[in-house]
């Protein structure tokens, strides 16, 4: 029996590949990857190498083994993700696998926004799977803001269309100790977690402690949302993608992804990291 965390070169995955290495041996530990080759140092510290993609069945045919632990992290091509996700559940399901973990988002089936609509049926696929299950419903990652820290310092504003929204993002990396906790420990099967900060912020709030940490001036421009789409594409962000940020700024405004039920923080057994950290490490 291996845990088994797909799309472990991505962002979230290698952060969960490197939770777990702290909790269990090397060899206990296998990764899905689309490119040998960038799994290669993985590879070197003693992880089972396994080349699938989600879009090929064939190959996720042999990914899984009978017993496997099993972390579907969620595509990133947004329209693609039903087919993807329901590909890898049915190897899954066929393999026989002990666990499947998945990061699903905030809120769950009450979450109405389009980005929520893939994950909602998803877990619905899960479901019907009978595997058994662990919902991850992770909520915004701070790094959704700071990565885009550069802009803001440069146009000395944070310019969005959530209104006064409230916002429990937390950091990546909290989200990642999280899967590997219910990856490594027992009492999580047939489990849903609402994962989200310790806190939740306005966007107001969030300009005061850039403007505060940077030095600089920082403003909170509120646009409404046909004004928001034309900024986006107008700095060179695809329609199609800019529309979903604008749809999730809505979102935001009607509070959808400010809960915070503690979950994240009860799971990794400490206070989850807080956006001022983000910033100041975004910063440096």
């Amino acid at each position: 029996m291996s845990i088994v965390v797909t799309a472990a070169t991505g962002a979230l995955g290698r952060l969960v590949v490197e939770e777990l290495l702290a909790r269990v041996p090397a060899d206990r530990v296998a990764v899905v990857v689309r490119n040998e080759e960038k799994a290669a140092d993985l590879a070197a510290r003693g992880i089972e190498v396994r080349v699938a993609d989600y879009d090929d069945p064939a190959a996720l045919a042999g990914a899984f083994r009978p017993g496997d632990r099993v972390l579907l992290i969620s595509g990133n091509e947004i329209g693609r993700r039903v087919a993807q996700h329901t590909a890898v559940i049915g190897a899954a399901k066929a393999a026989g696998v002990a666990q499947l973990a998945y990061t699903g988002v905030l809120g769950g089936p009450e979450a109405d926004f389009d980005l929520a609509a893939e994950h909602t049926v998803t877990e619905q696929a899960v479901l019907a799977s009978g595997l058994p299950y662990t919902f991850l419903r992770n909520g915004w990652y701070h790094e959704n803001y700071t990565r885009e820290l550069p802009t803001v310092l440069g146009h000395g504003a944070v310019v969005a269309s959530a209104g006064e929204g409230r916002i429990a993002s937390a950091a990546r990396a909290d989200y990642a100790a999280a899967a590997a906790v219910v990856l490594t420990g027992e009492g999580h099967l047939n489990r849903v977690y609402e994962l989200s900060g310790d806190t939740a912020w306005s966007l107001a709030e969030y300009a005061a402690e850039v403007s505060a940490q940077s030095g600089k001036e920082i403003a909170y421009t509120q646009v409404t949302a046909d004004e928001h789409l034309r900024i986006l594409t107008g700095a060179g962000m695809p329609e199609e993608f800019a529309a979903i940020v604008v749809d999730v700024d809505a979102a935001i405004a009607r509070g959808q992804l400010a809960g915070t039920g503690g979950d994240l923080a009860r799971l990794i057994g400490r206070p989850a990291a807080p956006v001022s950290g983000a910033i100041a490490a975004a910063l440096a």
